[in-house]
């Protein structure tokens, strides 16, 4: 129930987004039903290791996507809890895993789950419903704070004017977009070599080059330099083709907040990679993911021993308070036959 209910505002609030000349309205958005399994794999713990953490990302329901039949299945004891901004996340501990763990590949944690995923469209930019109030103050504040890998210093101050300057950009929206503009142009969708992949504001300028994590470091360290609440997300990317196989790597985008229209989602990379639909990822998610995470430099909980998270959407697994790197993820999803 709570599904359709969801689905037909998204649907009636497509219906009122007329343009500004009464010429056309938005499309419907798109929905997309699908089964998720996340396996968390442990290859062979070091000799003598007393004792193993492992912590798990967990996908939420927001209005953009439900998550329903979530299961875990592990032969360990484990917690439910948030990480520091609020993630969903399990917590397994295993002691003496060098006898309760087998030496080859062992899934510790099992989670599957039920997703909906709706394409993410702004109504405001089609002319359509403004919101009927801003966000407050204090949040809008917690996307303006520079993240360890993205600063806010006076060279990424300088670099964010110089760009809206030459597009002549006044407004939140312009000034944006320019920004957009200007990844999508210059950065290349490339992970080949080193550096890549961190969301490092700095090497993502310099390169000119990366994946999502780099793309999203510009776009996102740009506008908060200019004062624009921007935030990350990251979660897995699904083939637009449905099927069903198996899903490598991951994928992050970025939402920034406009006064008198609200979050406007944004996908740089995906434009980046697709010429086709840069106007498209200026306002629009589609329905080809699933968010887990959101926010950067995460600490858990229980805390981890090591440095904060860059992000989160691999396992993270620590032994005797060390990081892990021996446990990894396999995914698997599978469309919903339609009805």
């Amino acid at each position: 129930m709570g599904f359709r209910i969801l689905h037909a505002a998204a649907l009636l609030l497509t219906a009122l987004n007329i343009t500004l000349n009464g010429a056309a309205t938005a499309p419907s958005p798109v929905a997309r039903n699908f089964s998720l399994e996340y396996k968390a794999v442990v290859n062979a713990v070091p000799s003598g290791a007393t004792r193993l953490e492992l912590w798990l990302p967990v996908p939420h329901n927001d209005p953009f996507q439900t998550i329903t039949n979530l299961t875990i299945d592990s032969p360990y004891p484990y917690t439910e809890s948030t990480d520091s901004a609020g993630n969903l996340m399990l917590h397994v501990a295993v002691d003496n895993p060098g006898q309760s763990v087998p030496r080859s590949p062992w899934n510790i944690v099992t989670m599957r789950l039920n997703a909906t995923r709706i394409e993410h469209l702004q109504p405001a930019l089609f002319g359509g419903p403004k919101p009927d109030h801003e966000e407050s103050t204090a949040e809008l504040a917690r996307y303006l704070r520079p993240d360890r890998l993205v600063p806010l210093d006076d060279n990424i101050r300088r670099m964010a004017r110089e760009v809206v300057e030459q597009a002549n950009a006044r407004t939140d929206l312009e000034m944006a977009r320019a920004i957009y503009n200007h990844v999508v142009a210059t950065v290349k969708y490339d992970k080949t070599g080193k550096g890549w992949g961190r969301g490092d504001i700095y090497y993502a300028c310099e390169a000119r080059r990366g994946n999502c994590t780099d793309f999203h470091a510009i776009f996102i360290g740009f506008a908060r330099a200019l004062g624009i609440p921007a935030r990350f997300s990251i979660g897995l990317p699904l083939p637009a083709t449905r099927g069903q196989g198996k899903i490598a790597g991951y994928h992050c985008w970025a939402e920034f907040y406009a006064k008198g229209i609200g979050w406007i989602p944004i996908d740089a990379s995906e434009a980046a990679k697709n010429p086709a639909k840069r106007e498209y990822f200026f306002g629009a998610h589609d329905e080809n993911r699933i968010e887990f995470t959101r926010g950067r430099d995460l600490v858990l909980s229980p805390p981890q021993s090591d440095e904060p998270l860059n992000y989160f959407i691999h396992p993270y697994a620590e032994v005797d308070g060390k990081a892990f790197a021996g446990v990894v993820e396999d995914v698997t999803f599978q469309d919903a036959q339609p009805q």
